[in-house]
């Protein structure tokens, strides 16, 4: 049987698109991304709690280079292949160059379940892969149309202080500062909660995926097609990079589906301002209106079942 947590999900797409009168209060998705992102940051940093060591340098190096050349390799690709604009095209690249806190947290669950070896540090990942990613796909925007607005600055502020990354990083500070003792009546209640609050935030991203893909919006079906070949394609690359830095498993795994995913809540909210051009429905239509599913439903496991074989 799938994961529970992943039902959650199908039960919140499944009310969409029946047309349930079901739904959750804005108010109640916003406080539930935010205990989601901020718990995601104390339990990484908790773990790296007298664990921080120069010798994770090659590491991250390797996971921001991921995050730098994704958004380089897709948006020509997009622009040629699927034939977008250029403003959809570095709007998209930076979304699936970027990553999705939410399969992050399912990834997670996952190889705790299966009892999977995960490096503590893995929390870092949703830093740095999402930030070179969208800087960079703005950057090459910027090369491709030189009169638009904003400056390098900007940029920068826009994807520094969105509020997804003050909570990881946030949360990460406090974790590795207080450890798992100190400060645990707060951060146990949280971490102890994390399975709940992650089964609610799926039933509401199930129930948004439902939008976007109701009506079936075929006039676009070359981004439907990407949206669904593209993830295991970066998933590989993150793997490939897993095994070649010797990361243990569950780190791999979560690292390859962190490629595989694409932002629905970071990058949105970047290119919205730096793109005004950019159509950010339809790179939301991919992101969360299959690329998720697919990744919480069919790739994890698969990604699994990949690394097993490479590994073996």
């Amino acid at each position: 049987m799938p994961d529970i947590i992943v039902m959650f999900f199908l039960l919140g797409l499944v009310a969409g698109l029946v047309r349930s009168d079901l739904t959750v209060p804005k108010a109640a998705y916003d406080l539930l991304s935010l205990m989601l992102m901020l718990t995601i940051g104390l339990k990484g940093g908790i773990a790296l709690h007298g664990q921080l060591h120069l010798s994770l340098l090659p590491e991250l190096a390797g996971v921001i280079l991921i995050g730098a050349l994704t958004p380089l390799i897709l948006l020509p690709l997009l622009r040629k292949v699927v034939r977008l604009s250029s403003a959809n095209s570095a709007s998209i690249a930076a979304h699936y160059g970027s990553v999705s806190a939410g399969t992050f947290a399912v990834a997670l669950a996952y190889s705790q379940t299966h009892q999977l070896p995960i490096g503590p540090e893995v929390t870092l990942y949703l830093v740095m892969l999402e930030l070179p990613a969208i800087i960079m796909a703005l950057l090459l925007y910027r090369r491709l149309n030189p009169t638009s607005q904003g400056t390098l600055g900007s940029l920068w502020h826009e994807a520094l202080t969105n509020r997804g990354v003050i909570l990881l990083v946030g949360g990460v500070i406090i974790g590795f500062m207080y450890g798992p003792v100190n400060g645990a009546d707060v951060t146990g209640l949280l971490t102890g909660a994390f399975q709940v609050v992650l089964a609610l935030f799926l039933l509401d991203m199930g129930l948004t995926a439902a939008t976007t893909l109701r009506p079936f919006p075929r006039q676009h079906w070359r981004v439907l097609v990407f949206a669904l070949v593209a993830p295991p394609i970066l998933a590989m690359s993150g793997m490939l990079m897993g095994i070649w830095l010797e990361l243990p498993v569950g780190s791999i795994l979560i690292l390859a589906t962190m490629t595989a995913s694409a932002s629905y809540i970071a990058a949105p909210a970047a290119i919205r301002n730096a793109i005004p051009e950019a159509d950010i429905g339809l790179a939301m239509l991919a992101a969360l209106g299959l690329t998720f599913p697919f990744n919480v439903m069919i790739g994890i496991p698969l990604y699994h079942q990949w690394l097993t074989a490479l590994m073996v």
